[in-house]
């Protein structure tokens, strides 16, 4: 493809990204949801070495790539990974910022072709905001594994927009995407709108005509319109900024929105909107998805049955996370034992040291006896128990089992009033309260993050459970040091 990259640039605190366009450049968001391998078309496009992991969220805040194909030159912004433009996270409130301010000429979005249902969700979301959009079916190799077909001629008449099958982690088919990209770049995009409940219509229609009377800048009125009754005031803010003029303050349009508004009178607006978005999803999925039983298939199924079983899942989990603690405690008691004496072995030489270059008695105690070997107490007792937790972790995360964990657990989690993620970050606390609290970024609700952060700080990690051998070594140092 002749791809050549520049330097990455990273966005701010607030989502908004710095973009430098050149000349005949072209601008192309790449949006999907978490572990599509977003990043990694990424990184195939712009030969950037940037970190892909299959952590939910992985990607906060937005990079960018320059690449060279042919003559044409492109600039490849890479979103935060989110499963929805509907702004309940901090992700997907940069992402629908920059797609409806951030001025690119087109926009990919990376589907999971094993789940497409789920990843048509924000498909449509995006394709509301604009019609140039792309769609890159990523993971073609694993679908066609799991027996999953994909009718993408079909997919791309029902969207109105090209698809693209395209295996990322080896280059195929991102030679195409581009191509497609520029097709659609080229050409007037063909609408495309997602059909709500009758009422959501009739109020679309009471505002819609108002706003095609004013500037928007290429904001398409039938989705501002549905902003404008949903009344984000975050949002609503930066529509005035981008716009140079307040909108809602138009006494036609605060009419118009008012009349809607009557229209709307006891209606869920997020609830009707979601649930247009989904069905669409699905009947759109329903015609050009195919699924060919295969043994794969079915011995998932057998395996599911046993795992997520009223009788027998919450046992195995049980078992499962028993054999986890049992191998890292036990695991650890040597490595930790030889750290701590390789390390413990250093204090008299050090306190040696410190008193050749003329420090006082006190202040080497304070150092060597207060400092290091506290230091050194923590790195032993800490480390080894971490080396071998998070590798087993990380087994748990790559069978598949996490996922099913949280499925057996979310129903006592919404008992407690609670989000069922939380159990995935609780069972990362296990080897670091650190990690477990970072991970509830993606529970979406800010209440229920807020409860998973502080919950989760009681989980008892593997710092505060060292091992056995080296909390009753610990105690005879310390009785030692008392006595003297």
């Amino acid at each position: 493809m002749g791809l050549t990259a520049s330097s990455m640039s990273k966005g701010t605190a607030s989502g908004e990204l710095v973009l430098h366009r050149k000349n005949g450049e072209k601008i192309i968001a790449l949006a999907g949801n978490p572990n599509v391998g977003k990043s990694t078309v990424f990184n195939e496009l712009t030969g950037m070495n940037q970190h892909t992991g299959n952590w939910p969220g992985k990607t906060v805040c937005s990079a960018q790539g320059s690449f060279r194909r042919g003559s044409n030159d492109y600039t490849l912004v890479d979103l935060p990974g989110t499963y929805s433009l509907f702004a309940h996270s901090a992700e997907e409130e940069v992402a629908r910022d920059f797609l409806c301010f951030g001025g690119a000429d087109a926009v990919v979005v990376v589907c999971d072709a094993t789940c497409l249902e789920r990843n048509l969700n924000l498909v449509l979301q995006t394709m509301e905001i604009t019609s140039r959009t792309v769609v890159c079916l990523n993971l073609c190799d694993e679908a066609r594994k799991k027996g999953i077909v994909v009718d993408t001629a079909a997919l791309s008449r029902l969207l109105h927009v090209p698809v693209v099958e395209t295996v990322a982690r080896s280059g195929k088919g991102l030679d195409e995407l581009i191509a497609a990209v520029d097709s659609v770049c080229a050409q007037e995009p063909v609408g495309f709108s997602v059909n709500y409940p009758v009422l959501v219509e009739q109020a679309i229609n009471e505002v819609v005509p108002t706003l095609k009377a004013h500037r928007l800048k290429g904001l398409p009125p039938r989705w501002l319109a549905l902003r404008l009754l949903d009344g984000s005031v975050d949002f609503l803010l930066k529509l005035e900024e981008y716009l140079g003029y307040p909108l809602t303050e138009d006494a036609s349009v605060q009419e118009a929105v008012n009349e809607a508004h009557a229209v709307l009178s006891g209606v869920d607006l997020t609830d009707k909107l979601v649930a247009g978005i989904v069905l669409t999803a699905e009947g759109i999925a329903t015609d050009c998805v195919r699924l060919q039983e295969s043994r794969a298939r079915q011995r998932d199924q057998k395996i599911d049955r046993i795992l997520t079983s009223k009788l027998t899942g919450i046992p195995i989990m049980l078992l499962m996370l028993c054999g986890i603690f049992f191998l890292t405690i036990s695991g650890a008691n040597v490595p930790s034992e030889l750290l701590s004496g390789l390390l413990t072995s250093f204090e008299e030489p050090l306190f040696h040291f410190l008193r050749s270059l003329g420090v006082s008695a006190v202040i080497c105690e304070a150092v060597v006896y207060g400092g290091y070997r506290v230091l050194a107490w923590v790195i032993s007792v800490m480390l080894p128990p971490m080396a071998i937790f998070f590798p087993l972790f990380t087994l748990l995360e790559d069978s598949g089992y996490l996922p099913r964990i949280a499925f057996n657990l979310d129903r006592f989690f919404q008992k407690a009033k609670a989000c069922g993620k939380q159990a995935l970050t609780m069972c990362m606390g296990f080897g670091c309260n650190a990690a477990g609290v970072v991970g509830c970024r993606i529970i979406d609700s800010p209440r229920e993050r807020l409860l998973a952060i502080l919950t989760n700080n009681f989980v008892p990690c593997n710092g505060r459970l060292p091992p056995p051998r080296k909390r009753q070594t610990f105690r005879a140092v310390q009785t030692e040091d008392f006595m003297c």
